[in-house]
């Protein structure tokens, strides 16, 4: 690993360990991402989460991975729906986490992988483009090569790569069809959870009422932003939270055990190195449907 120190200036004190590391580091979003799963942040010796805050003279050591982590191989299931040598397109089961780290313990979908492709040449690296919450079922795209997973992440929030999801919502929502246009940000303070801001990133969801009954509602989400719980945030905004939505809404472990009723139902892309526009479609599992408004 690569090893930096960065002694704390008065000016960046009081400030989350995440914004100076990027600002003094220049470290792009997804390399951040990959120091959180794959190295290490310190503070004065000892291990901290990204949004903690930072103390002027305390020093932050960053050890950055050289390479790609190879992910160990562990065998599970997997719903392969197209594969190549540049692309493959899966439908993963919830709960299961899409990647392994300090903070999720067990199996994740890349152990999967890794098996499948263990007798390749090399270790097998993990490189998924649209990644889901442990929590969320459906359709994802994993690059085979770096190429690819530059290539199809360049165009990720763009039309060319459209994602549809459905969800079972609490209630009924404000109008048959509509656009959310409501800034997201972190939660302040040691949590995972967001919320909207106006001082958060732009976010913009657009729905529509497949069915409903009053008490809950089959909704259609298409993404236009990603941002991290995205579609969760904002049904919980408008007053109809996921149903079985730990941090937005209410748990519900008998029916939705580990999971909540959010599906990656649509998934169309370009193929990284031909242009062919590729669709896959995944119907909803059967916790899902066991869940849905009682009306035609």
């Amino acid at each position: 690993m690569r090893e930096y120190f960065c002694p704390v200036s008065p000016e960046d004190a009081g400030r989350p360990i995440k914004r100076v590391i990027r600002s003094r580091l220049g470290l792009s979003h997804r390399q951040f991402v990959l120091l959180k799963y794959q190295g290490e942040m310190l503070l004065d010796g000892q291990p901290v989460r990204a949004d903690k805050a930072v103390g002027a003279g305390q020093i932050i050591t960053v050890r950055l991975a050289e390479k790609d982590r190879a992910a160990e191989g562990r065998p599970g299931p997997l719903n392969i729906l197209y594969q190549d040598e540049d692309i493959l397109v899966l439908d993963k089961p919830a709960p299961l986490p899409c990647q392994a780290s300090s903070r999720q313990e067990g199996d994740a979908l890349e152990h999967y992988l890794a098996w499948r492709f263990r007798e390749r040449a090399g270790a097998y690296t993990f490189r998924p483009v649209n990644r889901l919450d442990k929590g969320t079922s459906g359709l994802m795209a994993v690059a085979m090569n770096a190429h690819a997973q530059m290539v199809l992440s360049a165009c990720l929030h763009t039309p060319a790569f459209r994602r549809e999801y459905r969800a079972i919502v609490s209630g009924s929502l404000p109008e048959p069809e509509g656009l959310v246009e409501a800034p997201i940000r972190k939660k302040p303070g040691p949590t995972v959870c967001r919320e909207v801001h106006p001082e958060g990133r732009p976010a913009v969801t657009r729905y529509k009422v497949l069915r409903s009954d009053g008490a809950r509602s089959l909704v259609q989400l298409v993404l236009a932003t990603g941002r991290t719980h995205q579609i969760r945030v904002h049904l919980a905004h408008l007053g109809c939270p996921v149903l079985g939505d730990y941090l937005y809404g209410t748990e519900d472990r008998e029916r939705l055990p580990g999971r909540f009723a959010l599906h990656s139902s649509l998934l169309r892309l370009p193929h990284p190195q031909t242009g062919e526009e590729l669709e896959f479609a995944s119907e909803l599992p059967a916790e899902m449907t066991a869940l849905l408004p009682d009306c035609p």
